[in-house]
């Protein structure tokens, strides 16, 4: 809810305005995140540029499903690399063309990289990867030695 305050202009002349204090802590918040920017690249590993994307990753027994959260970035921009039993996830999100003025500016563009090691063998000749809603989603299929196996306890 917006508060009246009262100001005086150059006329002799009181003008009643509302002020909005959500607005100057929103803006305030912002200024914040962004002061810590040039500390995290300093901090960065090397070689590691742009933002990673989220993503999930499941387990089943035969297989890992990888789920990377990729909206508004096209098939033809997306590198998909595996080795051994780290799956790489690279491309680059670009800004879209405006036609208007753009009043508030937070989603990331630039260029991504997801990387996450696996922890057993995997299968990388029936890797099977699909983008569709947004969503990146490589099933990764294990070698039969490193499928797991549930042991019941007697």
């Amino acid at each position: 809810m917006a508060t009246p305050a009262t100001r005086h202009n150059n006329h002799n002349s009181v003008e009643v305005v509302r002020a909005d204090p959500f607005a100057e802590l929103e803006h305030m918040a912002h200024q914040l995140s962004n002061m810590w920017d040039p500390w995290r690249r300093m901090f960065e590993p090397l070689g590691m540029e742009g933002f990673a994307p989220l993503a999930d990753v499941e387990e089943t027994d035969d297989n890992y499903l990888v789920e990377v959260e990729l909206p508004g970035v096209k098939k033809e921009e997306v590198t998909i690399e595996v080795s051994g039993r780290r799956l790489s996830v690279r491309g680059e999100r670009k800004q879209r063309d405006r036609v208007g003025v753009l009043r508030r500016n937070e989603r990331i563009v630039g260029s991504f990289c997801y990387e996450v090691m696996l922890p057993d063998e995997l299968d990388v000749d029936k890797i099977d990867a699909s983008l569709a809603e947004g969503v990146l989603t490589v099933k990764i299929p294990k070698t039969k030695g490193a499928r797991s196996k549930r042991i019941e306890l007697r």
